[in-house]
């Protein structure tokens, strides 16, 4: 059947109408992946700030995925990853000591001020997430040997094994292994990685998530503490 121009007319129409409806879809679906893009960039662009002022290198390792990050009054992380369809997350904390370490150093001889020294700090972070988390003073910790530091361009560290408290804020996970590392007059860094299952392969998870980040390799002429 030959169509009339009316209806070859209204078939354009129809054919335009279609491409366009088609194309705002896309435009709609590109704007929602950039938007998602930018929300999740944010997030590392403040991290990536404090990991400059904190002399740390960061890679994200293959197979995680970027999530919020908790901040509140209890707990206060600056970055967050899990791996999708496994029970497994870690946050990271990072706080640059130079600041803190040039007022140590200018007030250490005044016995009336008593600063604490910057360079062993790491180890009452550590110890206050830990009895956070677990509601207990008792968790198992472990100092971290030279060979465990060296891979993080570390000076000092300990790990703790936690038992968590079952809480909204840590989604409920029973488990966590929260790694405490300093590295002297530099910074600190603060990784919790969370499960419920302590099997070999949270460990492999654990060992991807902490080669993600170590401190930059800068020669400093600094007199360690003993741990």
């Amino acid at each position: 059947m030959r169509l009339s121009i009316k209806h070859l007319t209204q078939l354009a129409l129809l054919i335009v109408l279609f491409v366009i409806c088609s194309s705002v879809n896309a435009q709609v679906r590109t704007a929602k992946k950039i938007n998602l893009k930018l929300k999740a960039s944010n997030q590392y662009a403040v991290f990536d700030s404090i990991l400059n002022t904190a002399n740390v290198r960061f890679t994200q390792p293959k197979g995680f995925r970027e999530i919020p990050a908790l901040d509140n009054e209890d707990f206060t992380f600056d970055y967050a990853m899990d791996i999708p369809g496994q029970d497994f997350e870690v946050w990271y904390q990072v706080r640059s000591q130079k600041q803190n370490w040039a007022s140590y150093d200018r007030f250490k001889t005044d016995e009336q001020l008593k600063l604490a020294n910057p360079d062993s700090i790491y180890k009452d972070i550590a110890q206050a997430h830990a009895i956070a988390f677990t509601g207990q003073r008792n968790s198992f910790v472990r100092v971290l040997p030279s060979a465990a530091l060296k891979r993080y361009n570390a000076d000092a560290g300990r790990s703790y094994i936690l038992t968590l408290e079952d809480m909204p804020e840590t989604r409920h996970y029973q488990y966590a292994l929260l790694i405490a590392l300093q590295k002297y007059h530099t910074g600190t860094i603060l990784m919790v990685c969370f499960t419920n299952q302590k099997d070999p392969e949270f460990y492999k998870n654990v060992e991807r998530a902490g080669s993600s980040l170590k401190f930059k390799a800068v020669a400093q002429n600094v007199n360690k503490l003993a741990d």
